[in-house]
């Protein structure tokens, strides 16, 4: 082993080590691996930020905002509507969900695909009397299953049809995937409809109201002539601080003021709607000569939904929970910070983080990816909150469909990208670049949004790991890799290669993010293949499947992240229909790799 590949070894399983730990996000991790690479001379300074400019990158930018764009002209709602039966019952509905997750995905960013249909996952959940975590788990998997049928449908694809180029053979085609794909997605799903979904734990999930608030409302009276009048609410606060509590409404002449602005001064016989444990705010309501009216049970709430005030506004306060998808912006960032009171009128009441629910330390609390928060406001106003912060809203939603002739234009300008880039008139990325261009141009996407809608991190994550990569394969690293995996495990037998590349690549991507492993592993497949001789498009292809069936772990892919809290999952739930699924996945793959792509 030369110095260069040791230095190239040491970093990768460094890297490795931290995309699984997960201390540190996946593209700040990259980062620092590209980074390594530049200080050791493995990667020219000149070729640092080559990555960025790669078609694969541009192109996973690209699809990301028509993405977008299906989703908020409503183009995929209608196509929901037709296709999901109303009062059909569990095999049904669950075939119909899941098979449109896995139809979604292989043209549009499948973590869109699921956050789209997740609301209507857990109506049809609630409509059959079934644990929302039965019909969540089939249809996160569904949507993970059909991006493997695509050029698009995940990144990995477009990552191993890029080593492929670099290869001298070109880039796979858009329906190049298909074949093994689409026979995979669909046995995976048939699997899934008859058998698997029986395999997913009943895990009993309650909705809003088994946050259980209520227990820990409390109104008090501001004094007259006491320590509380004359104060701002924010003063106030800072002292509610100490019991972990919070105002999260007042009551002033009879009207009820929900989030009222933290500079208001209070006066006496001002009524706090206080949210606390009522044992440890008893000394600070003291201190603050504040006194108590009522401690509001959680079920007269239920049963005086009727006679609820409403606000200032003359909106109706509502109760919604919100599910914070991977790419939102308030992860790592606390209820405070984002002022939530001032500009948007809301309360958060709870977070829900791995099903475990608490109103402790909320406005310090940071949040993270598959958090569900409890919100208290105007349906109009977390709706606005939602969709500025990238929070999913786990309740029905109407069917919004500003424009039925926007919805078919940018349908239509996503099929023409799509067939440009089949027919070979265009490559990939400058297809997919045209569409966005026309979307922006017909304002389909507001130009403002069109940035928002990129996953950044996912983009610095590809663009910082192809060098890398690239260093594996100059270095000699790859190929030292190959070769030990031919001499000692496969015993020079093509067969037993592909079955290797694709066994080490799923278990790889259940723990950390698809695209690097798929990064990695395109440069071992490719050495494999030149020393065995044989075509290198069966190897390529056992990555991409490999990279794209992450089923045992909650971390292996954003989707299954996103189910963890509304399913009321536990990390070692996965595995029992992720195990079975994988392993109907390589027994299927192999055979169909091999006469789809011959050796």
């Amino acid at each position: 082993m030369t110095l260069e590949q040791g230095q190239i070894f040491a970093i990768l399983v460094a890297s490795m080590g931290l995309f699984i730990w997960g201390r540190w996000r996946h593209d700040v991790v990259a980062l620092g691996a590209l980074l390594a690479c530049v200080i050791v001379g493995l990667v020219p300074e000149r070729e640092a930020f080559t990555g960025f400019g790669h078609p694969a990158v541009i192109t996973v930018a690209c699809v990301l905002v028509l993405s977008y764009g299906l989703q908020r002209t409503g183009a995929v709602n209608r196509l929901a509507l037709r296709l999901i039966p109303s009062g059909s019952g569990v095999l049904l509905s669950i075939a119909a969900l899941t098979g449109l997750g896995a139809l979604l995905s292989a043209f549009m960013n499948n973590v869109g695909a699921l956050a789209l249909l997740m609301p209507i996952a857990l109506q049809i959940a609630s409509r059959l009397e079934m644990p929302p975590g039965r019909i969540l788990m089939p249809l996160a998997f569904g949507t993970i299953l059909g991006g493997m049928t695509t050029l698009i449908g995940t990144p990995p694809n477009l990552i191993v049809s890029s080593f492929r180029a670099q290869h001298g053979d070109g880039p796979f085609a858009m329906f190049d995937f298909s074949p093994v794909g689409v026979a995979v997605a669909l046995a995976g799903v048939l699997f899934i409809t008859l058998l698997g979904w029986r395999l997913v734990p009943r895990r009993e999930v309650g909705n809003a109201a088994s946050f259980d608030t209520g227990h820990y409302l409390t109104e008090a009276r501001v004094k007259e002539g006491g320590v509380a009048q004359g104060k701002t609410l924010r003063e106030i606060e800072q002292l509610l601080d100490e019991a972990d509590a919070q105002v999260v409404a007042m009551v002033r002449n009879k009207l009820r003021l929900s989030a009222p602005n933290p500079r208001r001064v209070l006066q006496a016989d001002d009524v706090l709607v206080i949210e606390a444990d009522p044992e440890e705010l008893g000394e600070v309501l003291s201190q603050l000569d504040l006194l108590l009216e009522a401690a509001r049970e959680a079920e007269e709430q239920d049963n005086d939904k009727d006679a609820e005030k409403k606000d200032s506004n003359g909106d109706e306060r509502t109760l919604l929970e919100l599910l914070v998808k991977p790419d939102s912006s308030l992860i790592g960032r606390s209820a405070s910070s984002t002022r939530l009171r001032s500009r948007y009128a809301i309360n958060l009441l709870a977070i829900s983080r791995q099903s475990h629910r608490s109103i402790k330390r909320l406005r310090s609390t940071l949040i993270q990816n598959g958090d569900v928060l409890l919100m208290q406001g105007s349906a109009e106003d977390i709706g606005e909150f939602a969709n500025d912060y990238g929070c999913v809203p786990l309740a029905a939603r109407a069917i919004n469909i500003p424009d039925p002739r926007q919805a078919n234009l940018a349908l239509g300008i996503m099929l023409l990208a799509i067939a440009a880039a089949a027919f070979g008139l265009l490559s990939a990325a400058i297809a997919f670049a045209t569409g966005v261009l026309a979307y922006m141009l017909l304002r389909l996407v507001p130009l403002r949004a069109v940035y928002e809608a990129i996953d950044w991190p996912v983009i610095v994550l590809l663009g910082a790991l192809i060098p890398v990569a690239g260093a594996m394969s100059s270095s000699g690293a790859a190929d030292l890799l190959a070769r030990l995996l031919m001499e000692h495990l496969a015993q020079g037998n093509p067969i037993i290669i592909v079955t290797l590349l694709l066994v080490v690549t799923m278990t790889l991507s259940d723990f950390m993010n698809n695209a690097a492993t798929a990064a990695v592993m395109c440069p071992i497949a490719l050495s494999a293949a030149s020393q065995l001789g044989v075509s290198p498009d069966a190897l390529l292809m056992a990555v991409a499947i490999g990279a794209s069936c992450s089923f045992l772990t909650p971390i292996g892919h954003q989707n299954n992240t996103l189910i963890l809290s509304p399913g009321g999952f536990r990390f070692g739930d996965y595995w029992r229909l992720g195990l079975p699924l994988e392993i109907l996945v390589v027994a299927l793959s192999v055979p169909m790799l091999l006469w789809v792509w011959p050796l």
